[in-house]
């Protein structure tokens, strides 16, 4: 009898995971939201910003070769770039999905290089809201890079390098180490000075006003002097005013010569641009641009919002478009039909007046979906990315809401040819009001007058007033002037702010920037050698022709080539014709308490400090410090005093640091809470500063 043999099973190789598509954007953030909308078939990960830049320790632009670029690797991303690599050699085909603008698209250009992609393949990706539908949609219809967009970047990333590595080695020669200039940094300063000369220059003007008191039987309202004969009059000295108050018998009544009641409608502003949310966020919430900016990329590129998962919340930020899509506009009037009513809904949404030059690629800054009311995703967000979101959001329904409608009454009263005049208005309808009020909107009722009626005067209250000098620049009172002139982009006015802060030749007190003197130095020396460079028409021009190359109709290396030529023999000029500037030191009024010499107040890259008069045989340096007159509420020992931050930021810390660890941006006052005795402090409110409890328990009345 055979033995019989059983036949081996088949053995099974490994199945192999089918390959995935990459998706490469810039931050984490942003790949874990997208990778959720796009499902199993794609992993997508972060370059983290720009992979490949011009060095830092050398020019990197071939002058002689039509202004060759040479780019290297930035430090600190070997390892990024490697991953990146490993993963696109592992991929079924690789998207390039960075920002929809001329910086993303330059960084998917580099990336394109770095990773060996043929950059005419149909490989990028661009979406201006992060929510499924539009990601979606935007992986059917990838295209291939848009090389205007690159050389136009390209463009400003050379002629912001050819003015820093020209200028700033002759600004380090002639005055200082660690200085710099660059063009709309330059224009920004020059602006601050500006305004600072005219503040300095300013001569006031002496004029007056008269605001008096009527009554129609029990009825009191306020009018104030217009002129003689209906005609208006200046009232320049008391000299004036006493001429006139001879003409009026107070005994005798006025007469009514003219009621005039109109219907007065107050449309609805546009939806933010970049621009113009930085301004409101300034003005409204107080926040820095920077700020702004952070908290505006948090909300784009996604917040989890419980069962909805990760969702972008708004619309790209950086954008000088106040277009809004047909489907938000739609989304938008079925919400206000809903929430408030068909009075409240606009049949036509307001659509702003672009500014010149506008790149309108995207939309203006609104919320992905109206339905995601402040209130309704307010637990996942931050006290920033809150206060930010509520403002983008009512912004943009207030858009796209009807007028509010006023009635208004304008009255002429007159005795023996004097003139007064009195305005008053009734909101009849609250229209956008309703989302979009600025608290502002406060009736002024007039009592029911008609012409020929007779009041009485009451009082007659003469002032003496003195013409105001122009204010400084706040944040976003400059960024509206940079915006107004044409100079610079959205994506340059934040980091323009940080630099010539960080550089130490501006400051803020009061919310406003005052110049330094190593700001006005700086200043001085690019008005006298480099005109161009602070010329607003000729900076201007130059962003426009920036904006043709990204349209196709100007060419790079030529808009380059125009601008350094005449440029590079300023900078000849200025090497063999600037004098070396000399800082001078101001005595400090005390000795080293190292070697006993003079000490001295130096300039340094943050600000002024004592240093030994010695140096560099002594190097002893010590922090100016402004004490406050409060005990540290931490230690009960060392001293409150006044410190700034590397951004030059203003916080308060005890003396005996880093015995004590005390801070606070708020300035004690050196008294305690009375609910819980925590330290109580002062901070600056609109008009004037309130005292409150950190913890929030306790507040005080605002004093101005």
């Amino acid at each position: 009898m055979g033995t019989s043999t059983k036949a081996k099973p088949k053995t099974k190789g490994k199945r192999r995971s089918p390959k995935k598509n990459l998706v490469i954007v810039e931050s984490p953030a942003k790949a874990r939201t997208i990778e959720k909308y796009l499902g199993t078939s794609y992993k997508v990960v972060a370059s983290k910003g720009h992979v490949r830049d011009l060095p830092k320790s050398k020019m990197g632009v071939d002058i002689e070769n039509d202004y060759e670029p040479h780019y290297i690797s930035i430090r600190g991303k070997g390892d990024t770039i490697k991953e990146l690599r490993s993963a696109a050699k592992k991929a079924k085909k690789v998207y390039l999905a960075a920002d929809p603008d001329r910086e993303g698209e330059s960084i998917a250009w580099h990336l394109s290089h770095i990773l060996d992609l043929d950059p005419t393949d149909d490989n990028r990706v661009v979406f201006h809201e992060i929510t499924k539908d539009a990601v979606k949609e935007s992986f059917k219809h990838p295209r291939n890079i848009d090389m205007d967009l690159v050389d136009a970047q390209q463009a400003r990333r050379i002629l912001d390098r050819l003015v820093g590595y020209s200028i700033s080695p002759l600004l380090w020669q002639k005055v200082k180490k660690g200085l710099s200039a660059g063009r709309v940094q330059s224009i920004a300063l020059w602006l601050i000075i500006q305004r600072e000369n005219e503040i300095e220059n300013f001569k006031p003007v002496e004029y007056w006003s008269i605001d008096s008191e009527f009554k129609k039987g029990r009825s009191k309202f306020k009018a104030s002097f217009y002129g003689l004969k209906g005609k208006k009059k200046e009232l320049p000295n008391n000299a004036a005013v006493q001429e006139i108050l001879k003409q009026i018998d107070p005994k005798a009544e006025f007469d009514i010569t003219k009621v005039v009641r109109k219907e007065r409608k107050r449309q609805p502003q546009p939806p933010f641009t970049t621009s113009t949310m930085q301004q409101e966020a300034n003005r409204k919430l107080n926040y820095r641009t920077r700020k702004t900016m952070m908290a505006a990329q948090q909300l784009y590129e996604g917040i989890n919002i419980g069962k909805e998962g990760s969702q972008g919340l708004i619309t790209y930020m950086r954008t000088d478009s106040t277009r809004i899509a047909v489907i938000a506009k739609h989304e938008a009037s079925k919400f206000l039909h809903e929430k408030y009513g068909a009075e409240y809904a606009a049949t036509k949404p307001i659509k702003g007046k672009l500014p010149e030059g506008a790149q309108d690629a995207h939309e203006a800054i609104r919320p992905t979906s109206v339905y995601r009311t402040p209130q309704s995703v307010k637990q996942y967000l931050t006290r920033d990315q809150f206060r930010l979101y509520q403002l983008i959001w009512s912004r943009f329904v207030a858009s796209q809401m009807t007028p509010a409608l006023m009635d208004t009454m304008a009255v002429t009263i007159q005795q023996n040819d004097v003139t007064y005049r009195a305005n008053g208005s009734k909101m009849k309808f609250d229209g956008f009001l309703k989302v979009y009020g600025d608290g502002k909107e406060k009736d002024n009722l007039l009592p029911d007058l008609v012409e020929g009626d007779k009041v009485k005067l009451i009082s007659n209250n003469p002032d003496q007033h003195f013409t105001q000098p122009p204010a400084r620049y706040s944040e976003a009172n400059l960024i509206k002037a940079l915006e107004e002139k044409g100079v610079g982009r959205p994506s340059t006015y934040s980091p323009t702010l940080e630099t010539i802060q960080r550089r130490y030749y501006v400051k803020l007190v009061g919310r406003r920037f005052e110049p330094t003197e190593l700001g006005e130095i700086v200043n001085k020396i690019i008005v006298e050698y480099f005109p161009d460079i602070v010329n607003v028409d000729f900076t201007a021009n130059l962003e426009e022709k920036l904006d043709e190359v990204e349209e196709g109709k100007e060419n790079w290396i030529r808009l380059v080539d125009s601008f350094y030529k005449p440029f590079s023999n300023e900078v000849e000029s200025a090497t063999e014709n600037m004098e070396k500037v000399q800082i001078k030191d101001e005595p400090a009024g005390f000795n080293c308490d190292i070697c006993g010499a003079p000490m001295v107040i130096k300039m340094g890259r943050y600000g002024r400090f004592y240093a030994c008069s010695r140096f560099p045989d002594c190097r002893n340096t010590k922090a100016i410090v402004k004490k406050i007159g409060v005990t540290c509420p931490k230690c009960h020992v060392g001293e409150v005093i006044e410190r700034k931050s590397k951004k030059n930021r203003v916080f308060y810390g005890c003396s005996r640091y880093p015995d004590c660890d005390f801070v606070s941006w708020d300035k004690p006052i050196g008294r305690n809470c009375p609910k819980d005795g925590h330290f109580l402090v002062e901070k600056k409110v609109k008009g004037g500063t309130q005292v409150v409890c950190p913890n929030g328990d306790y507040e005080e009345p605002a004093q101005k």
